[in-house]
């Protein structure tokens, strides 16, 4: 049972979610054919002041 975890920064809407994990579930699918009801996608998302890449937040980095 393949278990795809994504962390990303908050703010996509609904239909974006919703297509990430359909196009996730379709690679696993496809990349080493899981049966799609064993394919697990899990999304977490994060604010942008609690995400950051070389001491700079996603927020900070979008105030510049």
């Amino acid at each position: 049972m393949p278990i795809i975890t994504v962390t990303m920064v908050s703010g996509r809407n609904q239909s974006q979610i919703r297509a990430l994990i359909e196009a996730l579930t379709d690679a696993a699918h496809t990349a080493i054919d899981a049966p799609l009801e064993s394919i697990r996608v899990v999304i977490s998302e994060v604010p942008p002041t609690h995400f950051a890449a070389g001491n700079v937040t996603i927020e900070e980095k979008r105030g510049k």
